[in-house]
C-alpha cells in the first residue's frame, strides 16, 4: 500500500487572481477605455452630420465607412506591430486617429462631403489595433495558461459593455453639450486608452516569437485551408450580429417601442459578457475545437426563438442566450487562430479574425436593411448566418486541430509546461509572447 498522497488537483482560477496578476488591471482597463471609440465614433458621426445639415442618410453612410476602414485595416496594422512592435504601431495610430476626429467639425465651414468622407476613412484606417495587441500581450503578461483562459474570457466578454457604454455616453454629451464635443471626448478617450497601454512595459517590449528554423529566411505563410475555413465560419458569426441590430430597429418601428433598437442589442451584449465570465471561471477538460463547434451549435440555436416572432419581452430574454455562447465561440477562435498561425505572425492573424468578423457584420447589416420590412425574413437572417459558420465549422472540424510539433525542431517557449491535466484550451503556443 502506497502511503505516497496523490497530487491535490490545481485550484479554480479567479477573475482576482487574473486582475491581481501585473499588468492586467492597467492593459484590460487601458484597451476598453481606448477601444471606447469603436463604439462611440459611429454614432457621434451621424449625429454630428444630422446637426450640421448634411442629413441621416450621409451620416449613415459616414458610420459605415469608418466602422469598414477600420476592419479592414486591421490585418496592415497587424503586420505592422509584428515586424515593429506595439508601441510603434499604437501611438502614431491614436494620434492620426483623435486628430481626424477632433478636425471633422471644422470641414463643415472649410470643406465639403469630399473632405468630409476622406477625413471619416482616414479616421477608420488609423484605429489603433489594440484588440490584436492585448490578445498577442497575455501570454507574455500570464505564463500560467489556467489564468490566461481566464483572461481570454474576461477580455472577450467585456467588449460587449463598449457598445453599451459607448452609444449611451455619446447620446449624453450630444444632448447636454454639442455633438462636437461627443466627438472631442471620443478622441480623448481613445488617445487616452492607447497610451495607457502603448507606454506599458509589456506593450513596449512585446516582440513576436521568432519563426522556427528553416532552410529558407522567407517570412513564414500566414494562410492555410485551417485558418481560412475558420476565418469564413466567423463571417457568418459577424452576419448573424450584424442582422440582429437591423432586426432590433424593425422590431422597435414594428411595435412602435423605441427604446427596443437599443434594448435588444444591450441585452445580446449583456449575455455576452456574462456568458464571458462563466466560461473563463470554468476547469474545461474538452478539446478547444470541440468546444468551439458545440458553443457554435449553441450559438445556432439560441436565435431559433426569433423565428416564432415572439414579442418585445420575450425577445428582450431570447437574445440574451446566443449573445452568452458568442463570447465561447470568439475565445477559443482566438486560442485555435493562435496554434494555427505562424509564430511570428500572430497580431497579423489576429487581425484577420476581427476583420472577418467585421466583414459578416456589414453584410447582415445590409442585407438585413433591405429585408426590414419583412418581419419573418428579418428574424431568420441571424440564425442564417449562424447556421453558415456551424456547417463551415462542421466541415473543418479535423484540420482545427493543431498538428503536432516535430520533435526535432520544437519551437522554443519561454514558460515552463502546464501540468498535466490543464485544460487544452489555453495551452496553447505559449512561445508567443
Amino acid at each position: 500500500m502506497s502511503l505516497t498522497a496523490s497530487p491535490a488537483p490545481a485550484p479554480r482560477p479567479t477573475y482576482g487572481a487574473v486582475l491581481g496578476s501585473p499588468y492586467v488591471t492597467r492593459l484590460l482597463a487601458g484597451t476598453l477605455t481606448g477601444r471606447l471609440p469603436n463604439g462611440m465614433a459611429p454614432v457621434a458621426i451621424v449625429l454630428w452630420a444630422t446637426a450640421s445639415g448634411h442629413g441621416i442618410a450621409f451620416g449613415g453612410l459616414l458610420s459605415a465607412l469608418y466602422g469598414l476602414s477600420s476592419a479592414l485595416a486591421q490585418p496592415v496594422k497587424g503586420r505592422l506591430m509584428d515586424r515593429h512592435g506595439q508601441t510603434a504601431v499604437h501611438l502614431p495610430a491614436a494620434l492620426i486617429n483623435s486628430a481626424l476626429l477632433v478636425a471633422l467639425p471644422l470641414t463643415g465651414p472649410y470643406g465639403g462631403a469630399g473632405l468630409t468622407t476622406a477625413i471619416v476613412v482616414a479616421g477608420g484606417l488609423s484605429t489603433p489595433p489594440l484588440e490584436a495587441g492585448l490578445r498577442a500581450l497575455w501570454p507574455s503578461v500570464l505564463p500560467d495558461p489556467r489564468l490566461r483562459h481566464a483572461a481570454l474570457a474576461l477580455d472577450t466578454g467585456t467588449q460587449g459593455l463598449l457598445y453599451i457604454v459607448g452609444p449611451l455616453l455619446v447620446a449624453a454629451l450630444a444632448s447636454t453639450h454639442s455633438p462636437t464635443t461627443a466627438l472631442a471626448v471620443t478622441a480623448v478617450l481613445g488617445m487616452a486608452g492607447t497610451a495607457t497601454v502603448a507606454l506599458a512595459p509589456p506593450a513596449r517590449r512585446w516582440r513576436p516569437a521568432p519563426p522556427a528554423q528553416e532552410p529558407a529566411p522567407e517570412t513564414p505563410r500566414l494562410a492555410s485551408p485551417a485558418l481560412v475555413l475558420l476565418f469564413a465560419s466567423l463571417v457568418g458569426i459577424g452576419f448573424a450580429i450584424g442582422a440582429m441590430n437591423v432586426w432590433a430597429v424593425s422590431m422597435a418601428e414594428q411595435h412602435r417601442q423605441e427604446m427596443l433598437s437599443g434594448i435588444l442589442p444591450a441585452a445580446f451584449s449583456t449575455g455576452s459578457f456574462l456568458g464571458g465570465l462563466l466560461y473563463g471561471r470554468r476547469h474545461w477538460n474538452s478539446t478547444t475545437t470541440s468546444r468551439l463547434v458545440t458553443a457554435a451549435a449553441a450559438f445556432v440555436a439560441g436565435w431559433l426563438p426569433l423565428l416564432f416572432l415572439p414579442g418585445p419581452y420575450a425577445a428582450t430574454v431570447a437574445v440574451a442566450v446566443p449573445g452568452a455562447f458568442l463570447t465561447v465561440v470568439v475565445a477559443c477562435a482566438y486560442v485555435t487562430t493562435d496554434t494555427l498561425a505562424p509564430a511570428a505572425r500572430t497580431s497579423e492573424a489576429y487581425a484577420w479574425l476581427i476583420l472577418s468578423i467585421g466583414v459578416g457584420q456589414s453584410a447582415g447589416t445590409a442585407l438585413s436593411g433591405r429585408l426590414a420590412g419583412q418581419a419573418l425574413a428579418s428574424a431568420v437572417l441571424p440564425s442564417a448566418g449562424a447556421t453558415f459558420a456551424l456547417a463551415v465549422l462542421l466541415a473543418a472540424r479535423r484540420r482545427l486541430v493543431p498538428p503536432q510539433q516535430p520533435t526535432s525542431s520544437p519551437r522554443p517557449s519561454p514558460f515552463p509546461p502546464p501540468p498535466i491535466g490543464d485544460p487544452p484550451c489555453p495551452t496553447h503556443q505559449q512561445s508567443r509572447s
